[in-house]
């Protein structure tokens, strides 16, 4: 059985997942990929595969978030590099996530490896992180993956104040396409959207409330099915 998440308006956000598996090649590699390299999670399977000019080139065992700390599904940049104390492994690559710290580190709990037990980071084997930040420069691309629903993962949660995540950074792009939300689309469901959310009910005849239930979600034009 193959779940399938469609965007049945403004489809850039669906196509924007599906891309992600697409892996990058010297043909549709993007010139701004740094030194050719391109980085796939996938947290279904708990893998971590660095691409080189397209092809396998190393791959890792990796942990990630639990669903109440999930981690950044998307496509994201690596912006610093650093090491770090023992607790995160020695090695840090951090990502370019708008409403949290994000990224690649060790952990001085190797068992944590291949389950979903961050805090949202990607963990690694201290001697794998190492070896992966000597090989990846600034800026390479880092794609997290993870269930069938794009950035919504496992499927639809209620959003409330509060919130942060890759689905609220979906939902505020959605309505800033549709005219209701003006802020910088940052993933954190802050003041400045609540009104947006209500408006959006007003104008759809949804129930009004600071929630983001499906009903809202499929009004925007998001749709989840098998």
């Amino acid at each position: 059985m193959v779940l399938i998440f469609i965007l049945l308006v403004g489809n850039l956000i669906a196509q924007q997942y599906f891309n992600f598996r697409i892996i990058p090649t010297m043909s549709n590699r993007s010139p701004h990929m740094k030194d050719n390299y391109f980085i796939m999670v996938d947290l279904d399977d708990y893998t971590l595969t660095l691409y080189k000019d397209g092809i396998i080139h190393k791959e890792y065992p990796v942990s990630g978030g639990t669903p109440r700390t999930p981690s950044p599904i998307g496509t994201w940049s690596i912006v610093s590099k650093a090491n770090w104390g023992e607790g995160f492994g020695g090695s840090w690559m951090g990502f370019n996530v708008p409403w949290g710290k994000y990224g690649i580190h060790g952990t001085d709990e190797p068992w944590s490896i291949g389950k979903p037990l961050s805090k949202g980071c990607i963990r690694m084997y201290n001697k794998d992180v190492a070896e992966l930040k000597k090989i990846v420069p600034h800026g390479t691309k880092v794609t997290i993956i993870k269930g069938p629903y794009g950035p919504f993962g496992e499927g639809f949660r209620t959003l409330k104040p509060g919130a942060t995540g890759s689905d609220v950074y979906a939902v505020q792009s959605r309505l800033k396409d549709l005219g209701y939300y003006n802020n910088w689309v940052d993933g954190r469901y802050g003041d400045g959207m609540k009104s947006c959310v209500k408006k959006f009910q007003k104008d759809n005849n949804l129930h009004i409330s600071t929630y983001v239930t499906t009903d809202f979600y499929h009004k925007l034009g998001f749709i989840q099915f098998e």
